[in-house]
């Protein structure tokens, strides 16, 4: 293997969780790659205005880390909650619109793009059923979660998740409509959001104690990760960092 290319394999963080081994899971980040400028080193996004033959080089080097030649489920993500079952459709069209996908066979694997937004991986404790959902605030007070867990078709006492690389509270100011809208729902997500000492009515939300909090509700209780700010580590792309010109990461997970 040449110097250039290993160069530009994608340097990846691989889920700590005792995932059967027939799961295959990893994010990438953007510490080594062929992208370019603002969106070095390792772009998987058509959408955020980067080179088209990069990107394609990017997602060319991605698939190279599957176990092989299967395709890659890519979602044209709306911040929904609509889950992604049938793949022959999808890869018979345009990307379909939704923002999580589930795999119960070795046909494909599923992924999905962030920049802050937070990725979480599902799988069922015997090997056998996949998916991640894109979750930023918006599909996540949506019910992406539910919509995945509901997908997924196991007792979710029987599922396993992780929560992948996002934002962390100390970066995530939001509005108190962001504040209003969970706590609507779920009283008990007051606990994830504190006042911004930046402005006044607005909060400090942490999204990974309200993805916790969604997924204890549902009866999902093995959940790790959720250790990460994209915003802070410059190994991740940032979209309110790099105040919205930047790269996507890719989570991808699929079955052996």
């Amino acid at each position: 293997m040449s110097e250039t290319h290993m160069n530009e394999r994608p340097t990846l963080i691989l889920p700590d969780w005792p995932a059967p081994s027939t799961v295959g899971a990893f994010v990438t980040t953007r510490e080594s790659g062929p992208s370019q400028g603002a969106f070095a080193s390792f772009n998987t996004a058509y959408h955020v205005g980067d080179a088209p033959g990069s990107v394609d080089r990017c997602r060319r080097l991605l698939s190279a880390e599957l176990d092989d030649a299967r395709p890659l489920l890519w979602l044209n993500q709306v911040h929904g909650a609509a889950v992604q079952q049938d793949y022959r459709a999808a890869f018979a069209e345009q990307p379909p619109r939704a923002d999580a996908s589930v795999a119960f066979d070795k046909g494909y694997a599923c992924a999905v793009l962030t920049a802050d937004c937070l990725p979480v991986f599902f799988c069922d404790r015997q090997g056998t059923r996949v998916g991640v959902a894109h979750a930023g605030w918006r599909s996540l007070a949506g019910g992406v979660l539910e919509a995945s867990v509901a997908a997924l078709g196991q007792s979710p006492d029987e599922l396993m998740a992780w929560l992948g690389p996002a934002i962390s509270k100390a970066q995530f100011e939001v509005g108190p409509e962001v504040f209003e809208t969970f706590v609507a729902v779920q009283p008990e997500a007051e606990s994830a959001f504190e006042p911004s000492p930046y402005r006044l009515g607005h909060y400090m939300a942490d999204i990974y104690r309200l993805a916790r909090l969604r997924l204890e509700r549902l009866g999902v209780s093995h959940i790790g990760g959720g250790h990460f700010c994209t915003a802070c580590e410059p190994r991740f792309y940032s979209h309110r960092r790099d105040d919205g010109h930047t790269g996507r990461m890719a989570s991808v997970i699929w079955l052996r």
